[in-house]
């Protein structure tokens, strides 16, 4: 498993943008399709995008798409969820979590092995 450590979380304006960091320990980073989840005060934990190990692919949930970019940078060890134009009901902590070698980009939380701490983030209208 990897070390997951979520940075860049905070409080924003809507319209806004933040860019959050997963920072990851361990030598085999590249071999992990890495994802963003989100959970809100009262709601279950929801995927919000992934990237593949390669770079080639990512996946984005309805509600962020072409708003939220997500991207890694393998020679770092980290991985990226660049927000746009945010609103209030981006409201919530967000976590990023590793699959090892998975079959596509898995957008359910039992079919990851590592996740970060979390980092809020707050969006005011």
């Amino acid at each position: 498993q990897v070390q997951l450590v979520e940075s860049g979380g905070g409080l924003v304006q809507a319209g806004g943008s933040l860019r959050l960091s997963c920072a990851a320990s361990g030598r085999t980073f590249s071999s992990y399709v890495m994802g963003w989840f989100r959970q809100a005060p009262g709601k279950e934990r929801e995927f919000v995008a992934g990237i593949s190990w390669s770079v080639e692919r990512t996946y984005y949930a309805d509600s962020v798409k072409g708003r939220f970019t997500i991207s890694r940078d393998n020679a770092k060890n980290t991985a990226y969820l660049q927000m746009n134009s945010l609103k209030p009901e981006d409201t919530a902590i967000y976590y990023c979590a590793a699959a090892l070698k998975p079959f596509g980009i898995p957008t359910t939380t039992l079919n990851y092995d590592s996740w970060g701490q979390g980092t809020q983030v707050t969006v005011s209208s």
